[in-house]
């Protein structure tokens, strides 16, 4: 019985590290298609818009490696898992960031400097809508996984 409880727990652990590799990935994304060093930008400027569009990128990404933990119980065992739950969640984050690209297009100015825009101490309303649309693809992606 505490055997098992060991054994969840580091299955755990390894998928908690697995998501948070991800989630790197799509930080590193996020910051090369948004202007400046988005860690700079979000905690030492304290751009709220910067701030919307990353923590909807992080629950949407957090959002699809769920999905993708659910998916990946298999009679294949725990590497299976791990590798089916880190390729994945890579595919989340590169829809996200092909919507974020495609939403930069068909709108008017740059995107990824818009969500930036900070004004009166308010997020620019694209910073919302990037978020909104962050959190939209993740739901897709992960209903996908089902």
């Amino acid at each position: 019985m505490v055997g098992e409880i060991v054994e969840s727990a580091g299955q755990a652990v390894l998928y908690g590290l697995v998501g948070f590799g991800v989630m790197a990935v799509a930080f590193v994304a996020l910051d090369l298609v948004t202007p400046g060093h988005l860690a700079k930008v979000v905690w030492s400027e304290r751009n709220k818009g910067a701030a919307v569009v990353l923590g909807a990128e992080m629950l949407g990404v957090g959002w699809i490696i769920a999905e993708a933990i659910r998916a990946s119980e298999s009679e294949e065992g725990l590497g299976y898992g791990l590798l089916s739950t880190g390729l994945y969640g890579l595919a989340g984050v590169v829809v996200m960031t092909l919507v974020f690209a495609v939403v930069g297009i068909i709108t008017p100015g740059p995107m990824g400097a818009m969500v930036l825009e900070d004004e009166d101490g308010r997020a620019h309303p694209a910073a919302w809508v990037q978020g909104g649309m962050y959190i939209g693809t993740a739901l897709m992606v992960g209903a996908a996984l089902s």
